[in-house]
């Protein structure tokens, strides 16, 4: 079982919760650095830096050098989870990974192929569609360059989420909560919330908390019905290299040099409940049928038992079982 994975290694609630605080640190602050370091030895005032209009830093760097170092903050935050894992909870990361034996890559590349199929068949469907609202962006160099940045950088970028939240956090709560279901609504909320600073909520508005908030039950549910981390970080690391090599816009966090600009005027409606609503579970689907997921409820909501507890109860059992059983002792004065 995936978040029984961290009764193996130290897992007091205090090593935790100091480690979601220092890789926080890690990512956001030091992570941060070179990207604040070069923005300000571009800007003309303090205004552009302290504004962090994510807009005004890609004109100032270019989009590239940008997208490079917005995902280094990445980088560097799984870096500092993974020192913290193996140092401090003493845990290989196979074991924040999966519940298997081994990293299943299969898994992971069948995760991402599939959505970068969907995601690139909705795309230009959408392009055929509504041609007016798009227009062609390609240029040779910048998107070699773009596409050398993402290949490398935005799998580790996905990764980085996939780790801290549905692996760590997903771990540490749900054996200090003792159950399944907290770990899954907290990670799965806290995704959602951890991008209510993006550009696109800022021009849709808080209703596209929805499509994020779903997203993350969407991989949180992934992740514990097929007990592992390997199909989150396929789909994951499809979804969002998709959006940076074939579509980008002014009002979205990764603007990039792809080959198509959105340049219409994006509304809010029901379209953000399509994927929530019908395509996650169509998805949800498939991988159950490969993978024979069964007994959905207790993988979504089940109890935990530590180990060496459960290991009690069942020679408790064991032993009641043999005492109702035991036939009764013959007494050898009635055959006298």
């Amino acid at each position: 079982m995936f978040i029984e994975q961290a009764y193996k290694s130290l897992n007091e609630g205090w090593r935790y919760i100091l480690g979601i605080l220092v890789v926080f640190i890690g990512w956001q602050v030091f992570g941060g650095i070179p990207l604040i370091a070069a923005v300000f030895s571009k800007s003309n005032s303090l205004n552009e830096l302290a504004g962090g209009d994510l807009g005004v830093m890609a004109s100032l760097l270019g989009s590239n050098i940008f997208l490079f170092l917005m995902l280094l903050t990445f980088a560097i935050g799984l870096a500092c989870l993974f020192f913290w894992t193996k140092v401090v909870h003493q845990q290989p990361i196979k074991e924040l990974t999966t519940s298997r034996k081994k990293v299943d890559w299969n898994r992971i590349f069948f995760a991402f192929i599939l959505w970068a199929i969907v995601s690139i068949v909705f795309i230009i469907i959408d392009i055929k569609m509504s041609p007016e609202d798009y227009v062609l962006n390609f240029k040779l160099k910048p998107f070699l360059i773009l596409a050398a940045i993402s290949i490398v950088m935005i799998p580790i970028q996905t990764s980085m989420e996939e780790y801290f939240l549905r692996g760590y956090m997903m771990q540490g709560i749900g054996i200090i909560a003792k159950n399944k279901w907290l770990p899954l609504i907290f990670t799965s909320t806290l995704f959602g919330l951890m991008h209510i600073l993006n550009p696109e909520v800022e021009k849709l508005g808080y209703g596209i908390m929805v499509f994020y908030i779903g997203t993350g039950f969407f991989l949180g549910i992934l992740t514990l019905m097929d007990e592992g981390l390997e199909l989150a970080l396929g789909f994951h690391a499809a979804n969002n290299l998709t959006a940076a090599l074939l579509v980008t816009a002014d009002w979205t966090a990764f603007q990039t040099d792809s080959v198509y600009r959105d340049v219409s005027d994006p509304v809010l409606g029901w379209d953000v409940l399509v994927p929530v609503l019908i395509i996650y579970p169509i998805i949800l689907f498939v991988f159950s049928k490969k993978y024979k997921w069964t007994d959905w409820k207790e993988r979504l909501t089940g109890k935990l038992i530590e180990p060496l507890k459960e290991a009690q109860a069942t020679r408790t059992e064991t032993s009641d079982s043999l005492i109702e059983h035991d036939y009764p002792k013959s007494n050898s004065d009635d055959h006298r």
